[in-house]
């Protein structure tokens, strides 16, 4: 054998291991590989044996646990296939039974935690199907597409049901937060029996007095109507971060969606209208006026220019837009355009002092929130012939925001071996 056991004591397990020099780089590489996973194998069954009973029996309560003796069990590990031998319990009236190995060393379905880590973390990233492929290709371990899907909705379960009750910490910072932006929006995808539906993404981002984004939390949110367990959720981050930064000025952002703006307002201080998409009404307004490239495009570049730095820029533009509503000569197209365009400006003219939003390092764009759709929705959830069921897709968007929200995965593994896998699912 490459990899054996020499000595197991309580304190440390010494193995040896036995590897051939020769032959190409790879196949060394390979090799090497193949030797470590059954190292880990050899040690690793040996670790879960030091979380088993003697066989004793177990008092919780009032309700006393008996051993119906050792029952061996296939664990998965990073290495390989484990099978070890452990003391299952059962009471005197039967039903259910009870593993304190499973439970004391955290063991996920039949997977050893770091596995259930890092097969999770992969599943949010790419498919079941490529998650298989993956593991055999690049680390040697083989398992199922079953399994896959098992531990990883499992995880993504637990990080479901312990949202209001966790609170993850902000990582330290080296500058000073200045700021804070929160962001909505929502992206279209396919679901198995409603079609087309609405999927959420929210954000809430961290800013220093320069304009610097610092950190950022992501919510995604599975489609619902009333979305309201979506805004509980954001309620919720809110709530933490203005715990955290009593002193700093929260701030909405988002394009001119009212549904959006309806929530923003009523939990941020100042609202600040997507640059992108005033500058989009600003391009319609050209096209509908000019004719000529060469007086539309001047005109449109001196006027961004100017609604982006320039005080009152929004209130001249809407004058601007009054009086090309008087030409003689536009279309009827052209008219329509120009109206939605004066419409839309009036609409949100007091969330568009760009320059002074500036001044003061706020951010004028919600690409941020844009952004958060596409990594957190359309990458895993929109690839060619997907369609999601509602809990599927729950499971994803749970693990890819705490994936994507820097700390957070870590420390939702950290619960996960302070409370147990057990407790918390």
């Amino acid at each position: 054998m490459p990899a054996q056991l020499l000595s197991s004591t309580p304190e440390k397990v010494v193995l040896q291991l036995e590897l051939a020099v020769s032959g190409s780089m790879l196949k060394q590489e390979e090799q090497i590989q193949e030797v470590l996973n059954e190292a880990g194998m050899l040690f690793t069954g040996e670790a879960l044996q030091r979380f088993d009973t003697d066989g004793s029996p177990l008092i919780t309560g009032q309700i006393k646990w008996t051993s119906k003796g050792q029952e061996p069990k296939h664990y998965q590990t990073p290495y390989g296939e484990v099978k070890v031998a452990r003391h299952v319990y059962q009471t005197a009236k039967g039903g259910a039974t009870f593993c304190p190995l499973d439970r004391d060393a955290r063991i996920v379905v039949s997977s050893t935690p770091r596995f259930a880590k890092q097969v999770a973390n992969k599943y949010a990233q790419i498919g079941a199907p490529q998650v298989v492929s993956d593991l055999s290709e690049n680390h040697g371990r083989k398992v199922t597409h079953a399994f896959v899907q098992n531990v990883s909705e499992a995880v993504g379960s637990v990080a479901q049901a312990k949202e209001e009750d966790w609170h993850y910490a902000t990582p330290k910072l080296d500058e000073a937060v200045a700021s804070v932006a929160v962001g909505m929006d929502g992206t279209c995808m396919l679901m198995c029996h409603d079609g087309y539906r609405e999927a959420m993404v929210g954000n809430l981002s961290l800013y220093d007095a320069h304009g610097q984004r610092l950190h950022t939390t992501y919510v995604g949110a599975t489609p619902e109507y009333g979305k309201a367990t979506f805004k509980e959720r954001m309620e919720r981050e809110i709530e933490q971060v203005k715990q955290r930064y009593p002193k700093t000025c929260m701030i909405g952002v988002a394009d001119g969606a009212a549904e959006n703006w309806t929530f923003l307002e009523e939990h941020t201080e100042a609202q600040v209208l997507d640059f992108y998409h005033a500058s989009e009404y600003v391009a319609k307004v050209a096209n509908a006026v000019f004719s000529k490239k060469a007086e539309r495009e001047p005109w449109l570049d001196d006027r961004l220019h100017r609604l982006k730095h320039k005080q009152g820029a929004a209130s001249r533009l809407i004058k601007e837009m009054e009086e090309f509503q008087q030409h003689p000569h536009l279309s009827k197209r052209a008219r329509e355009d120009l109206k939605a365009s004066l419409t839309y400006f009036r609409n949100h003219k007091h969330q568009m002092s760009y320059a002074r939003y500036q001044a003061k390092g706020w951010p004028i764009g919600s690409g941020v929130t844009e952004a958060a759709c596409k990594t957190l929705v359309k990458q895993r959830l929109c690839s060619s012939g997907m369609r999601w069921k509602e809990k599927g897709a729950a499971v994803v968007l749970s693990l890819r925001s705490l994936i994507r929200s820097s700390g957070r995965w870590q420390q939702f593994w950290e619960k996960i071996d302070q409370y147990g896998f057990p407790v918390a699912a």
